[in-house]
């Protein structure tokens, strides 16, 4: 199904609450499933979260996770260790196309026994579960921080733990962060030094632990961009939220006051508002490393404001759900901006982009990727534009297209 929506010239002053993250959901399903004592509150209503649960409660031989590359990562350490059980974990086309030969070898090392049923290096993958003695793994730390999760989430259920060596330089760190504070919390002892990761077996717990689910900072990066588009003296207000998150994307707060958004905590809630600057942006130069997640969000809202932008740090993006930064490039070209792409970097030069110009509705191919379908939707504060097979944001957000309604966007579904 595709959206349609109509160019708006403002939103309305509304409150929204937004579902759990999944990035922490899927860390605390799979701890679950090893520890029973744990409950988990306000879990992410995300497709990937459901595919995570299912595959952690089914006995099938084979467990199709879909587009769901955390899971696939996180799926696979986890039954590495499932003690005489045998399965086929296996996923979408592009899942088949999406490397895991890093995390593979370092589970073979630790003396999993894992094969490839079709390509070597890629999904699907025969594994049969075994006791593992090892106790210390090294693992390349700069292509995917969901390997190196894998490993954390995994570690803890070894007798004697695990001793995890990153070599080179490592991406997305806020996520292994996220991974630490987690295992900490559900009593877990993690520690990180320099490039060295220590989990320790966990110790009986006498007591059940609840932790609650903070809600998706990821999610929270289009209603930025919606604010950055709109009107000076517009707001909205999220919740619920963090001022001391665990999410790397809270980075969100100190990028986007170059856009005119402040962003005030009260409790668990924000309260995104957009402010005149005193200098009007004309370019900006970021380093996403450690957020890749909001890179089209900020490309778009770049476009949208006539921003010129270079963002680096997006080597990851390459083996997302689709090449993000191909996919970019042909989408933000179609608006008149001139748009460069690397392994690790997009340049965006906007001084002949033509949006607003003309009543036509842009029409925006999604890739089967869920952010290209959200980064993109804000533009009708600008343009009216067509989100093609819009059910694709349902992989993280699935209310997003209500939300956009109570906030006052006219959407036509065909």
């Amino acid at each position: 199904m595709d959206v349609g929506l109509k160019k708006i010239n403002t939103i309305l002053p509304v409150s929204l609450n937004l579902s759990g993250s999944k990035s922490e959901t899927n860390r605390l399903l799979l701890l679950q499933a090893f520890f029973s004592d744990i409950s988990i509150q306000n879990i992410s209503s995300s497709d990937d979260s459901v595919v995570m649960q299912n595959a952690l409660t089914t006995t099938d031989a084979v467990i199709d996770v879909h587009h769901a590359g955390t899971a696939m990562r996180f799926l696979t350490a986890y039954f590495s260790l499932q003690h005489n059980r045998e399965i086929i974990l296996t996923g979408s086309d592009r899942m088949k196309q999406r490397p895991i030969s890093i995390l593979v070898d370092a589970l073979r090392s630790l003396g999993a026994n894992i094969d490839y049923t079709e390509k070597e290096g890629f999904p699907p993958l025969k594994i049969k579960g075994k006791t593992i003695l090892k106790n210390s793994v090294s693992i390349d730390a700069n292509v995917s921080s969901q390997y190196i999760t894998a490993l954390m989430l995994i570690a803890s259920n070894l007798k004697e733990g695990l001793q995890i060596t990153l070599n080179g330089e490592i991406t997305s760190l806020p996520y292994i962060k996220m991974t630490l504070s987690l295992l900490n919390q559900v009593g877990i002892e993690a520690v990180m030094n320099d490039n060295s990761i220590k989990v320790f077996p966990r110790n009986d717990n006498e007591k059940s632990i609840s932790i609650t689910v903070e809600s998706d900072w990821s999610s929270v990066s289009y209603f930025y961009s919606i604010i950055a588009l709109s009107p000076v003296g517009s707001a909205i207000t999220l919740s619920s939220f963090k001022e001391d998150s665990l999410q790397g994307d809270i980075a969100l707060v100190e990028i986007y006051k170059s856009f005119g958004v402040t962003t005030v905590f009260n409790g668990e809630e924000i309260t995104l508002t957009k402010v005149e600057l005193q200098k009007m942006l004309t370019t900006i130069n970021l380093s996403l490393n450690s957020t890749p997640d909001i890179a089209q969000t900020i490309a778009v809202t770049c476009l949208g404001l006539g921003i010129e932008c270079y963002l680096t740090g997006l080597h990851t993006l390459k083996i997302k759900e689709t090449d993000r930064l191909e996919a970019l490039k042909t989408e933000l070209e179609k608006f008149g901006a001139v748009v460069m792409v690397t392994n690790d970097s997009l340049e965006m030069n906007t001084s002949a982009v033509n949006i607003g110009q003309s009543s036509d509705a842009v029409s925006i191919a999604t890739y089967n990727d869920h952010r290209m379908a959200m980064a993109f939707a804000p533009l009708a504060l600008k343009n009216s534009i067509i989100i093609e097979d819009s059910e694709v944001v349902s992989k993280s957000y699935p209310a997003f297209w209500n939300d956009l309604e109570k906030l006052g966007f006219i959407l036509n579904k065909t």
